[in-house]
C-alpha cells in the first residue's frame, strides 16, 4: 500500500552556517561599529543582542535573508517579543522543529474532511498518510500545500 510521511524538517547546520554569516555582516557594518552586537545560537534558539530597538529589527532583516539565501523556510521560525533592558535589548528567535500535536490534528482534519480515500495516523511530531491508489496521495499532498498552514511541511519517505 503506498504511503508518505508529512514532516516539518529544518536542517540545523544551515541555520548555523546563517547565523555565522549574519555575525560576520553585523561586525563588519558601519551603523553596528562599537555597539557589540551580536548573534548566539544554542541549540534551536537564536538570541539578537543589540542596543536598540531598532537595531533589533535590522539584526533580524539580515538574518531573514541569511536564513533564505541558505534554503531555510522562514516561517519555521517563532520570534518572541524584543525585551529592552537599559542599555541592551535582546530578541529571541526559535526554530520550530516537528509537528506539535495540534498541527498534527488539525492535517488529520483536513485529510478526513476532504473526503479522499486515504488513512491519517499520527505518529510523534510526523503524520503518516496511506491509501490505495498514488494518485489519492498526490491529491492530499495538493491539499496541505493550498491549505496555508502555519509551519512549512516536507512530505519524505514516498513508498509505492
Amino acid at each position: 500500500m503506498p504511503s508518505f510521511d508529512i514532516v516539518s524538517e529544518v536542517n540545523l547546520h544551515e541555520v548555523s552556517n546563517a547565523v555565522d554569516q549574519a555575525n560576520r555582516e553585523v561586525g563588519t557594518r558601519f551603523d553596528f561599529k562599537g555597539t557589540n552586537a551580536h548573534y548566539d545560537l544554542a541549540e534551536a534558539v537564536v538570541t539578537l543582542h543589540a542596543q536598540t530597538e531598532f537595531q533589533l529589527q535590522q539584526m533580524m532583516d539580515i538574518l531573514h535573508t541569511k536564513l533564505a539565501k541558505r534554503g531555510v523556510d522562514i516561517a519555521s521560525l517563532k520570534t518572541d517579543l524584543p525585551q529592552v533592558s537599559g542599555r541592551e535589548a535582546r530578541q529571541t528567535v526559535t526554530v520550530r522543529q516537528g509537528i506539535d500535536s495540534t498541527l498534527a490534528k488539525t492535517i488529520v482534519k483536513l485529510i478526513k474532511d476532504s473526503k479522499l480515500k486515504v488513512q491519517a495516523a499520527i505518529q510523534g511530531e510526523q503524520v503518516r498518510v496511506t491509501g490505495k491508489k498514488r494518485d489519492d496521495l498526490q491529491d492530499v499532498i495538493a491539499l496541505l500545500r493550498e491549505a496555508k498552514l502555519e509551519l512549512p511541511l516536507q512530505y519524505v519517505n514516498f513508498r509505492d
